[in-house]
């Protein structure tokens, strides 16, 4: 190796492990990862649950079309099941995501109070609170365990169990009151501001622009608050008036978050590839937007993809004069069409729109994915280590 060469490995070394702002952010990226990439399984199990037995689901719709008229029966049954789906959101996926960030600082002692402190920030704040728990949770983790390192082998024998548990008891709690106190009404405010920056884009004929603020309030599962806050009230006064409106689009267009999911079944790492197709069909069959949601967290950069996807098709709705009749619900491919106007050109409009959205989010996406090259790189690590946890158990013991 010459120096040159020798001299590029060590400076690709350093940037790999340095301090720089680069690095803190990648690291950052990968911490956010480990916290969602294990729960995907959850976020898949709430989507087939909503997907199928909420009052405009699956069973339902199948049900009316094969007696021609809503079957009272069904309906019962799945509205018997379909009260998972408000306490699966609120508690059981934030939950989730706090006490995996806890355990990724402090192991099982960090899950625990990641949990409960969690539990403060999802009673503080009307909509689901997943970046309460992505913030509190390892927040929480961090504090008890250097809390606990100030009398780490100074306990006297037979007093750690009492002092580990009114430890972390007593500091979860606080947390737990801190994170509803403080993190809810933030999280609150920002929904409102949110409804705010949309109002003003709707009211200055900027709507390409709303996706600025739509998608990423999205990825926060602001989604519901925005569509039904904002969008909902606005468009069906426009559709009054013009029998369509262009704002039940904005947000329900299933087209941006089925091409970041066909990106990541292409050029995803591993994990979150096998999870990508049973997600990309919740999500665009099924309208189930949240299930891609868990996607974007695990990657934040293509925050970017969702933005420039959704542009696009606001874009086309905007040039040929694009709009649903009411608010589809859920955002499926399927509702789109039921809630199409009569006419050709409007469904043309209605399937470019779909079909360009999810063609620019596909492409930025694959991009920023670095067309798998960042997913081999991820996925290399689990390879050497299985690699060489092969060899050493084929390779004799010496005595």
């Amino acid at each position: 190796m010459s120096f040159s060469d020798a001299q590029a490995k060590a400076k690709a070394n350093k940037n790999r492990t340095g301090a720089g702002f680069g690095t803190q952010v990648q690291r950052l990226g990968r911490f956010m990862s480990a916290m969602i990439m294990p729960n995907i399984g959850a976020f898949v199990a709430w989507g087939l649950i909503t997907a199928l037995f909420i009052e405009a689901g699956w069973v339902n719709k199948i049900a009316e079309g094969l007696n021609g008229a809503p079957n009272d029966g069904v309906m019962e049954w799945t509205a018997t099941v379909a009260v998972l789906v408000g306490p699966m959101i609120t508690y059981l996926l934030p939950l989730l995501i706090g006490y995996m960030g806890g355990k990724l600082v402090y192991e099982t002692r960090g899950a625990v109070i990641g949990a409960v402190a969690t539990m403060g920030v999802i009673v503080g704040s009307e909509v689901p609170m997943f970046l309460g728990a992505m913030i509190i949770g390892p927040f929480a983790a961090w504090c008890l365990k250097r809390l606990e390192s100030t009398w780490q082998g100074k306990i006297k024998p037979g007093f750690e169990m009492l002092v580990d548990n009114f430890s972390l008891g007593i500091l979860g709690g606080l947390l737990a009151v801190l994170g509803k106190m403080i993190i809810g009404p933030i999280v609150s405010q920002l929904v409102e501001w949110a409804g705010e920056g949309v109002d003003f884009l709707v009211e200055n004929s900027l709507l390409p622009f709303a996706s600025i603020v739509v998608e990423p309030a999205k990825i926060l599962f602001l989604n519901n608050a925005i569509n039904h806050g904002v969008f909902t009230p606005l468009g069906t006064a426009e559709a009054e008036e013009t029998g369509k409106s262009l704002l039940f689009m904005i947000e329900s267009n299933p087209g941006p978050g089925l091409g970041i999911l066909l990106a990541f079944m292409l050029f995803g790492p591993r994990m979150l590839k096998a999870a990508a197709p049973s997600a990309a069909i919740i999500h665009f069959f099924g309208g189930i937007h949240e299930v891609y949601f868990p996607f974007v967290l695990a990657k934040p950069k293509l925050i970017a993809a969702a933005i420039l996807g959704g542009m696009t098709g606001v874009l086309i709705g905007v040039m040929f004069n694009g709009g649903l009749v009411a608010p589809p619900s859920p955002g499926s491919i399927f509702a789109w069409i039921a809630f199409t106007p009569p006419g050709i050109g409007n469904f043309v409009v209605m399937f470019a729109q779909v079909i360009l959205a999810a063609t620019v989010s596909f492409f930025v996406a694959a991009m920023l994915l670095g067309f798998g090259r960042e997913a081999r790189r991820e996925d290399a690590p689990e390879d050497d280590s299985a690699a060489d946890a092969s060899a050493a158990s084929t390779t004799p013991a010496t005595v």
